[in-house]
């Protein structure tokens, strides 16, 4: 019997035995925004969705951005006695109320030194998550903001042939109705956002995960999950309190609402 190299023997036994998916939860957050709908209010709903989330025992939680309504030590320092009650993983991406609408060197660093980086990426069984700064799109940082995106589409473009799952997760979503629209407080600057999209569409990214609109907001772009999410302090909407439960597995990648109980 011929032998065949071991080079071509590999790539035929991969392609015969494909490493299934292994399948996990997460959560996603959006906007605790401690102060938003009353400072004690909003304690009250977030301790209660990590209590929740606690007995659901997903893999990990992730809050897309605003964290508090105003960025100070205090209201840091409370939403910290908060989530790390959590008894999973958690991961936090940065907001407008975090680091201001147009961050600069002062707000970022004092983000840092109080939450922690404000962008990266971290990994779950077969997935990739991509935190971004999305105020570092929106507005133009002088070296932050180009030190951002050449990050962000360099660990795209690495994470391109892994075939894992990816995720992108940041604040803003990218639009709202239409990936057209003339650019508004609630999205991303088209030029900014035409770009973003032609990259995840390039790299095979699955789910872009927001918050910042205070609505419920579920579109799709070329096969690609755009899932803006309910609030945990108030919807704009009239949407009831709550966060949403992920569910990733070999086959596909869903997700659902739950409700805050007493709320």
């Amino acid at each position: 019997m011929r032998r065949l190299p071991v080079s071509i023997f590999m790539l035929w036994f991969l392609s015969c035995h494909q490493i299934k998916q292994e399948s996990f939860n997460f959560v996603q957050l959006c906007d605790i925004q401690l102060g938003m709908g009353g400072y004690a209010h909003d304690k009250k709903t977030f301790e209660q969705a990590v209590k929740q989330i606690n007995l659901l025992k997903p893999d990990f939680a992730i809050v897309c951005g605003d964290l508090v309504n105003n960025a100070t030590d205090s209201s840091y320092a409370d939403f910290k006695t908060i989530v790390n009650k959590f008894r999973i993983p958690y991961y936090l991406a940065a907001g407008n109320h975090d680091v201001g609408n147009v961050p600069d060197k002062k707000s970022l660093t004092y983000y840092r030194n109080r939450i922690g980086k404000d962008y990266y990426k971290f990994k779950n069984k077969k997935s990739t998550f991509v935190v971004v700064n999305t105020q570092l799109w929106n507005v133009e940082v002088q070296s932050e903001s180009e030190q951002h995106h050449i990050w962000f589409k360099n660990t795209l473009d690495s994470l391109e042939k892994t075939k894992e799952n990816i995720f992108v997760v940041g604040h803003y979503p990218l639009y709202i109705k239409s990936p057209n629209e003339s650019d508004e407080y609630f999205n991303i600057p088209i030029q900014k956002r035409e770009e973003i999209l032609n990259l995840l569409v390039k790299n095979k990214v699955k789910a872009y995960l927001s918050g910042h609109k205070h609505e419920t907001i579920i579109n799709t772009y070329k096969n690609i999950q755009l899932v803006t999410g309910e609030t945990t302090c108030k919807n704009f909407d009239n949407r009831p309190l709550g966060f949403r439960f992920w569910t990733v597995s070999q086959d596909s990648i869903s997700h659902k609402f739950i409700r805050l109980i007493g709320f």
